[in-house]
Protein backbone atom coordinates (compact mmCIF):
# COMPACT_ATOMS: atom_id res chain seq x y z
CA UNK A 1 0.00 0.00 0.00
CA UNK A 2 2.47 2.51 1.07
CA UNK A 3 4.54 1.59 -2.07
CA UNK A 4 2.29 1.69 -4.78
CA UNK A 5 0.85 5.56 -2.43
CA UNK A 6 4.42 6.90 -3.35
CA UNK A 7 4.86 5.83 -6.81
CA UNK A 8 1.48 7.45 -6.74
CA UNK A 9 2.59 10.87 -5.57
CA UNK A 10 5.89 10.23 -7.20
CA UNK A 11 3.96 10.05 -10.77
CA UNK A 12 1.71 13.10 -9.83
CA UNK A 13 4.88 15.17 -8.41
CA UNK A 14 6.61 14.00 -12.09
CA UNK A 15 3.61 15.25 -13.88
CA UNK A 16 3.60 18.87 -12.22
CA UNK A 17 7.30 18.84 -12.78
CA UNK A 18 6.89 18.34 -16.21
CA UNK A 19 3.58 20.66 -16.98
CA UNK A 20 5.97 23.40 -15.11
CA UNK A 21 9.01 22.68 -17.41
CA UNK A 22 6.94 22.26 -20.50
CA UNK A 23 5.40 25.86 -20.20
CA UNK A 24 8.62 27.18 -20.20
CA UNK A 25 10.02 25.21 -22.96
CA UNK A 26 12.11 22.87 -21.39
CA UNK A 27 10.74 19.45 -21.29
CA UNK A 28 12.91 16.16 -21.08
CA UNK A 29 15.84 17.89 -19.69
CA UNK A 30 18.95 15.46 -20.58
CA UNK A 31 21.82 14.17 -18.71
CA UNK A 32 24.77 16.68 -19.59
CA UNK A 33 27.78 15.40 -22.39
CA UNK A 34 30.57 15.91 -21.42
CA UNK A 35 31.99 19.51 -21.37
CA UNK A 36 35.42 20.70 -20.68
CA UNK A 37 36.26 23.87 -19.33
CA UNK A 38 39.44 25.75 -20.50
CA UNK A 39 42.72 25.73 -19.03
CA UNK A 40 43.18 28.66 -17.54
CA UNK A 41 41.98 31.95 -18.02
CA UNK A 42 44.16 33.23 -21.50
CA UNK A 43 42.57 33.76 -24.71
CA UNK A 44 42.58 30.68 -26.85
CA UNK A 45 43.83 31.55 -30.76
CA UNK A 46 41.32 31.79 -33.06
CA UNK A 47 38.81 34.18 -34.56
CA UNK A 48 38.10 37.03 -31.94
CA UNK A 49 34.92 37.33 -30.82
CA UNK A 50 32.10 39.60 -32.69
CA UNK A 51 31.34 42.87 -31.69
CA UNK A 52 26.94 42.82 -32.04
CA UNK A 53 25.59 45.87 -33.44
CA UNK A 54 25.03 48.80 -31.07
CA UNK A 55 21.31 48.37 -31.76
CA UNK A 56 21.63 44.74 -30.42
CA UNK A 57 24.02 45.92 -27.29
CA UNK A 58 21.85 48.73 -26.44
CA UNK A 59 18.57 46.64 -26.27
CA UNK A 60 20.47 44.14 -23.86
CA UNK A 61 21.50 46.52 -21.52
CA UNK A 62 18.13 48.18 -21.62
CA UNK A 63 16.63 45.27 -21.21
CA UNK A 64 18.84 44.83 -17.89
CA UNK A 65 18.01 48.30 -16.87
CA UNK A 66 14.21 47.81 -16.89
CA UNK A 67 14.24 44.13 -14.94
CA UNK A 68 16.50 45.98 -12.34
CA UNK A 69 14.30 49.35 -12.69
CA UNK A 70 11.24 46.72 -11.93
CA UNK A 71 13.33 44.79 -8.94
CA UNK A 72 15.85 47.03 -7.81
CA UNK A 73 17.51 44.37 -5.62
CA UNK A 74 16.85 41.35 -7.68
CA UNK A 75 19.72 39.86 -10.02
CA UNK A 76 19.47 40.07 -13.63
CA UNK A 77 20.70 38.36 -16.80
CA UNK A 78 19.73 39.44 -20.13
CA UNK A 79 20.90 38.12 -23.47
CA UNK A 80 20.30 38.01 -27.17
CA UNK A 81 21.24 34.90 -29.71
CA UNK A 82 22.38 34.92 -33.22
CA UNK A 83 21.28 32.21 -34.90
CA UNK A 84 21.84 30.81 -38.39
CA UNK A 85 19.74 32.08 -40.99
CA UNK A 86 18.15 34.18 -38.39
CA UNK A 87 20.25 36.71 -37.22
CA UNK A 88 20.56 38.44 -33.76
CA UNK A 89 16.85 37.99 -31.58
CA UNK A 90 15.25 40.04 -29.37
CA UNK A 91 17.23 40.19 -25.49
CA UNK A 92 15.47 38.33 -23.32
CA UNK A 93 15.84 37.46 -19.60
CA UNK A 94 16.53 35.29 -16.51
CA UNK A 95 15.70 32.13 -17.79
CA UNK A 96 13.99 33.08 -20.77
CA UNK A 97 14.77 31.03 -24.30
CA UNK A 98 17.56 32.26 -26.89
CA UNK A 99 17.91 30.64 -29.84
CA UNK A 100 15.61 28.53 -31.48
CA UNK A 101 14.34 24.60 -30.81
CA UNK A 102 13.24 21.59 -33.54
CA UNK A 103 14.44 23.78 -35.87
CA UNK A 104 18.06 22.65 -36.50
CA UNK A 105 19.08 25.93 -36.24
CA UNK A 106 22.85 26.57 -35.00
CA UNK A 107 23.59 29.51 -32.29
CA UNK A 108 26.84 31.93 -33.13
CA UNK A 109 26.91 34.12 -30.92
CA UNK A 110 25.52 35.82 -27.71
CA UNK A 111 25.43 38.72 -25.58
CA UNK A 112 25.19 38.85 -22.62
CA UNK A 113 24.19 42.00 -19.72
CA UNK A 114 23.79 41.45 -15.88
CA UNK A 115 23.21 44.27 -13.05
CA UNK A 116 23.00 42.90 -9.47
CA UNK A 117 25.89 40.69 -9.66
CA UNK A 118 28.94 42.56 -10.24
CA UNK A 119 29.41 42.18 -13.83
CA UNK A 120 29.44 39.23 -16.41
CA UNK A 121 31.90 36.91 -17.97
CA UNK A 122 31.31 34.54 -20.87
CA UNK A 123 33.32 32.80 -22.89
CA UNK A 124 32.39 30.33 -26.23
CA UNK A 125 33.68 27.09 -27.64
CA UNK A 126 33.36 26.98 -31.20
CA UNK A 127 33.90 24.49 -33.98
CA UNK A 128 37.21 24.35 -34.99
CA UNK A 129 38.63 27.00 -32.80
CA UNK A 130 37.83 25.73 -29.30
CA UNK A 131 37.24 27.97 -26.46
CA UNK A 132 37.25 31.56 -27.54
CA UNK A 133 38.67 32.88 -24.78
CA UNK A 134 37.21 35.02 -21.92
CA UNK A 135 35.43 38.04 -22.67
CA UNK A 136 34.17 40.63 -19.49
CA UNK A 137 31.60 43.57 -19.11
CA UNK A 138 30.86 45.86 -15.90
CA UNK A 139 27.73 45.99 -14.24
CA UNK A 140 24.71 46.66 -16.85
CA UNK A 141 27.20 46.63 -19.40
CA UNK A 142 27.02 43.92 -22.72
CA UNK A 143 29.90 41.27 -23.26
CA UNK A 144 29.80 39.45 -26.43
CA UNK A 145 30.69 36.33 -27.69
CA UNK A 146 30.82 33.74 -30.39
CA UNK A 147 31.26 34.66 -34.48
CA UNK A 148 29.14 35.92 -36.99
CA UNK A 149 29.20 35.98 -40.67
CA UNK A 150 31.41 32.94 -40.83
CA UNK A 151 28.77 29.93 -40.33
CA UNK A 152 30.66 28.63 -37.65
CA UNK A 153 28.41 26.80 -34.68
CA UNK A 154 28.70 27.71 -30.55
CA UNK A 155 29.39 24.23 -29.41
CA UNK A 156 29.06 25.40 -25.47
CA UNK A 157 29.43 28.74 -23.72
CA UNK A 158 30.89 29.61 -20.10
CA UNK A 159 29.48 32.37 -18.12
CA UNK A 160 30.89 33.77 -14.91
CA UNK A 161 29.75 36.77 -12.43
CA UNK A 162 31.47 39.37 -10.14
CA UNK A 163 29.59 37.72 -7.14
CA UNK A 164 27.12 35.23 -6.27
CA UNK A 165 26.23 32.84 -8.83
CA UNK A 166 24.89 31.59 -12.12
CA UNK A 167 22.81 29.04 -13.69
CA UNK A 168 22.17 27.94 -17.60
CA UNK A 169 20.98 25.41 -19.10
CA UNK A 170 21.34 24.43 -22.84
CA UNK A 171 19.70 22.96 -25.84
CA UNK A 172 22.20 21.08 -28.19
CA UNK A 173 21.49 18.93 -31.26
CA UNK A 174 20.37 15.32 -31.00
CA UNK A 175 19.92 15.61 -27.35
CA UNK A 176 17.60 18.52 -27.07
CA UNK A 177 17.60 20.38 -23.42
CA UNK A 178 20.32 19.31 -20.83
CA UNK A 179 20.00 19.24 -17.80
CA UNK A 180 20.83 22.74 -16.12
CA UNK A 181 24.18 23.84 -14.74
CA UNK A 182 24.77 25.90 -11.59
CA UNK A 183 28.43 27.77 -10.21
CA UNK A 184 30.56 30.61 -10.68
CA UNK A 185 31.75 30.24 -13.76
CA UNK A 186 29.11 27.55 -15.11
CA UNK A 187 29.59 25.69 -18.79
CA UNK A 188 27.02 24.33 -20.64
CA UNK A 189 27.00 22.50 -24.05
CA UNK A 190 29.19 20.23 -25.09
CA UNK A 191 32.76 19.93 -26.29
CA UNK A 192 34.63 17.57 -28.67
CA UNK A 193 31.90 16.12 -30.06
CA UNK A 194 31.03 18.19 -32.51
CA UNK A 195 27.31 19.23 -31.21
CA UNK A 196 25.88 22.46 -32.52
CA UNK A 197 24.03 24.68 -29.40
CA UNK A 198 20.68 25.79 -30.45
CA UNK A 199 19.23 27.52 -27.52
CA UNK A 200 20.32 28.96 -23.85
CA UNK A 201 18.70 30.14 -21.14
CA UNK A 202 20.51 31.79 -18.27
CA UNK A 203 19.57 33.07 -14.78
CA UNK A 204 21.58 34.23 -11.40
Amino acid sequence: MKNSMSKAAGAVLGLALAGVLGATGVAQAQARPSVQAPAGSAAVAGPSAVRAPASVIAEVEAATARQHAFAPNARVVCYSAHVQDIGWQAAVCDGQVAGTTGQGRRMEAVVIATRGVGGVCANAHLAEVGWQGWACAGEGAAVTVGTTGQSRRMEALGVQVGSGGVAAQAHIANYGWLNSAAGNPVYVGSTGQSLQMEAVRIWA
